[in-house]
C-alpha cells in the first residue's frame, strides 16, 4: 500500500512544463529588413549590419553567428545560395568568428541586430555567414548565407 501512494503522489507539477511539451524547433524568420541575404558582398572593413527575428513557440535561448571562408566550394544542409564563387583556393589569411550571443529572458521573439567589422586583413573571397539559434529547451535552427568579402 506504501507503494501505490507513492507512485501517484507524483504530478506533472514538479516540472517545467514549458520545457517538457516544447518539441518545436525555434525559428529564423527574415523580418523587415534582413540582412546579410546571398549573394551579399561587402568590402574588408565594411560592417554587417545582421538583421534577423528569431521566434519560437515556448522560450528562446540564445544565437550564435559563425564565419569562415568557402574557398573549397563545401555546402551546407540549409539555405545558402547559389552564388557565383571564386575559383577555389587555399586560404592565406582567412576570416574566422565564432560568437554567441544571449537573449534576455522569457521572449518568445527577439529582433537581433549586431553589427560584425569585417577585418582589413583577411583574403577576399566566398564566405559562409552561418546563423544558429537554439531555445530553452534546447532544439536548434541553423540558416547559412553565402557572402563575398572583396578587397
Amino acid at each position: 500500500m506504501g507503494i501505490a501512494g507513492s507512485l501517484t503522489s507524483c504530478s506533472s507539477d514538479d516540472t517545467d512544463d514549458t520545457t517538457v511539451n516544447d518539441l518545436e524547433k525555434p525559428k529564423i524568420v527574415d523580418g523587415d529588413l534582413p540582412n546579410p541575404i546571398d549573394c551579399q558582398q561587402y568590402h574588408r572593413g565594411d560592417v554587417i549590419a545582421f538583421r534577423y527575428t528569431f521566434t519560437d513557440n515556448a522560450e528562446l535561448g540564445n544565437f550564435n553567428i559563425e564565419i569562415h571562408n568557402n574557398f573549397d566550394h563545401h555546402t551546407h544542409s540549409t539555405s545558402a545560395g547559389d552564388c557565383t564563387l571564386d575559383p577555389k583556393k587555399n586560404p592565406v589569411s582567412p576570416w574566422v568568428y565564432n560568437q554567441d550571443y544571449p537573449i534576455p529572458s522569457g521572449l518568445k521573439s527577439y529582433d537581433a541586430k549586431v553589427d560584425i567589422t569585417c577585418p582589413k586583413d583577411i583574403d577576399p573571397g566566398d564566405y559562409h555567414f552561418m546563423v544558429r539559434v537554439t531555445d530553452k529547451s534546447g532544439w536548434q535552427q541553423l540558416k547559412a548565407v553565402s557572402i563575398k568579402i572583396l578587397e
